[in-house]
């Protein structure tokens, strides 16, 4: 039987403070040694920008075995994976409608670190508000 005390088996990890973007951002990197799984979720605020195909926000996922040189996680290791401008993308935000949104997905691939990159696309003058949280569960939460 599967232990159902989230509280004891999972970690939740701020990896970017609440903020307004207006240029990329590499988010913390979490450390998934001794852990089966890591998943991210993205609240996206409104946009203060006119968000068209010319100015937009891609979520990637990035990893690396030594904290230091980060590649664009491949599709096949990213469940929720879209497509974008470059592998291990998992939200394109592109009009009105899409902001204002959570965006999660979860890194299934065997680096030891991972992290969420926010690319930003075009000018963006005033911004649109962005955090990032990492959950990351133990090996006793999953069979």
């Amino acid at each position: 039987m599967i232990d159902k005390d989230l509280l004891n088996l999972l970690t939740v990890t701020q990896v970017m403070d609440p903020a307004v973007v207006t240029a990329d951002v590499d988010c913390t990197a979490v450390d998934l040694q001794g852990y089966n799984s890591c998943m991210f979720v993205v609240n996206v605020g409104e946009s203060g920008d006119t968000l068209s195909g010319s100015v937009y926000i891609e979520l990637e996922v990035e990893e690396s075995s030594d904290n230091s040189t980060f590649t664009d996680v491949a599709d096949a290791d990213l469940r929720n994976y879209v497509a974008g401008n470059n592998d291990g993308c998992f939200g394109v935000i592109d009009a009105a409608a899409e902001d204002d949104a959570v965006f999660t997905c979860q890194y299934t691939g065997n680096e030891r670190y991972v992290r969420v990159v926010v690319n930003v696309t075009g000018t963006h003058s005033n911004g649109t508000p962005i955090s990032v949280t990492a959950i990351r569960a133990g090996e006793d939460i999953l069979p």
